[in-house]
């Protein structure tokens, strides 16, 4: 395998839609109200495809350098575990991945926000920072929050808070009542598809003493927390395209709910943890063609 190929497989791209979903939903709404900026879009995808690249890469690291990335892990392998890189380049590239994250969200709240509402610039500065840390943190250092059951808040908070109604702000410099709703459903979405990751991986991650929810729980109550997940984000999402409901167009997106059903069905009947590695791309893929199918309907 190529060096290129080796890092496309460390930055593992295919994790990439479900971190833009809550920046298109955030941005349909943008259009929909008026206050639209097609710089701040651009800058928010490429600042949240570094953002979870910096996440990928540092999980890797971490992982890889505490051994819990071993034999025992179902998932595909990844780049330390295999030694397709070792861990002194990976530190290297994170460090970088660091400064590019740090430059691209500058040029984003510079660009938002210009001299004018200094108090939203430094907010979401110190947002940037927090999101650094937080795709540090996960599994990097002598303290983790992943390996204490905190990486589904985590996830919540910055895939679905952060992500809608942080970038929505970012564009019309408040806060709007209609992205509470998908942001809590881009976020419990997240957080199944995280949860779902766990559940895979519930005996190498318990082997190495990393206590996720899935860990702590238990197969079969995390698989009943997994339900309660995806059945709250179909039931918010629902609820918002009642509320909000404007044309036919507006509820569209209701049609995802027919893979996200027969996806707590499958999980339902798996009693193997290695039966659900398929369903990660399949629940990470249906989230984001949720939020297209969503920012769709309030286009037309």
């Amino acid at each position: 395998m190529s060096n290129f190929k080796k890092w496309l497989s460390a930055f593992r791209l295919r994790t990439l839609p479900l971190s833009l979903s809550g920046i298109i939903i955030a941005g349909s709404l943008a259009e929909y109200n008026g206050v639209f900026k097609l710089s701040t879009f651009v800058l928010a995808l490429l600042t949240t495809i570094s953002l979870q690249i910096l996440s990928n890469i540092a999980n890797d690291y971490g992982d890889g350098t505490k051994g819990t990335d071993n034999d025992d892990r179902i998932g595909p392998k990844r780049a330390i575990q295999s030694g397709d890189i070792s861990p002194s380049q990976m530190f290297s590239a994170i460090k970088i991945n660091i400064l590019i994250t740090i430059l691209l969200a500058f040029l984003l709240v510079f660009t938002s926000f210009g001299s004018k509402n200094v108090l939203l610039a430094f907010i979401f500065i110190g947002l940037g920072v927090l999101s650094i840390y937080a795709a540090l943190k996960y599994t990097v250092g002598d303290n983790p929050y992943g390996y204490k059951g905190l990486g589904d808040i985590f996830v919540f908070v910055f895939f679905g808070l952060v992500s809608v109604i942080g970038c929505y702000i970012l564009f019309a410099k408040k806060i709007d009542h209609i992205t509470i709703l998908p942001a809590f459903t881009i976020g419990l979405l997240s957080v199944g598809v995280l949860n779902l990751n766990n559940l895979r991986d519930i005996e190498s991650d318990r082997k190495a003493n990393k206590n996720t929810i899935a860990v702590k729980l238990g197969f079969n109550k995390a698989k009943r927390y997994h339900y309660t997940l995806i059945g709250l984000a179909i039931l918010s999402s629902f609820m918002y395209g009642i509320l909000y409901y404007v044309s036919i167009w507006n509820i569209v997106f209701f049609i995802t709910y027919i893979p996200l059903i027969a996806h707590i069905l499958r999980v339902k009947r798996t009693t193997n943890p290695v039966n659900l590695d398929p369903e990660l791309k399949k629940l990470a893929l249906t989230t984001f063609l949720l939020s297209v199918l969503l920012a769709i309907g309030h286009l037309l």
